[in-house]
């Protein structure tokens, strides 16, 4: 059973930074490609980021060099820090899994694994 769960979500200033955690079990990690997606009150969910199982990140242009994705396959875990926090990065961030071996893709509909999510609130 796969099973991915975030944490490190919170409440913080604008400003700020947090580190979010994504622990996989249940799928060998090093094999996937691991994303990001956010999804704030009253919007689609869309494409964070994501660190490709060969290596490489790619991202989403909003994020503007603010956000770092990387990953550690011994402890089967993708982080994602992120730096200079704006209130509009408020959301719902969730990590996904996909097995995709060509390319790291940023359509969530390519990912096979979700996990529940943790809510980050940016303060003005």
């Amino acid at each position: 059973q796969v099973q991915l769960v975030e944490s490190g979500g919170g409440l913080v200033q604008a400003g700020a930074s947090l580190k979010l955690s994504c622990a996989a079990s249940g799928l060998t990690f090093s094999t996937y490609n691991m994303g990001w997606f956010r999804q704030a009150p009253g919007k689609e969910r869309e494409f964070v980021g994501a660190v490709g199982w060969r290596g490489g990140s790619i991202y989403a242009d909003f994020v503007k060099g603010r956000f770092t994705i990387s990953r550690d396959n011994a402890k089967n875990t993708v982080y994602l820090q992120m730096n200079s926090l704006e209130p509009e990065d408020t959301a719902v961030y969730y990590c996904a899994a996909a097995n995709s071996r060509v390319v790291i893709p940023r359509d969530e509909r390519l990912y096979n694994y979700w996990g529940p999510g943790t809510q980050v609130t940016v303060s003005s």
